[in-house]
């Protein structure tokens, strides 16, 4: 009997495709050079606060 391993990396493309998007609103935004480094930062951590306000929303 052959095993078939499936993975899915549905989630992964996700988080990239929101990195992008976030890197991109906040490069746009940035008045400087230092606020776009600041920018590409806050691309790749936006889902810590994403998860931050809604548990703080939820009052857990």
């Amino acid at each position: 009997m052959k095993q078939c391993k499936m993975h899915e990396h549905g989630g992964e493309a996700v988080y990239g495709l929101g990195v992008i998007g976030a890197g991109v609103y906040f490069i746009s935004h940035a008045s400087g050079f230092g606020a776009g480094v600041v920018g590409i930062i806050k691309a790749f951590v936006w889902p810590a606060f994403l998860v931050y306000e809604v548990m703080k929303y939820l009052n857990m």
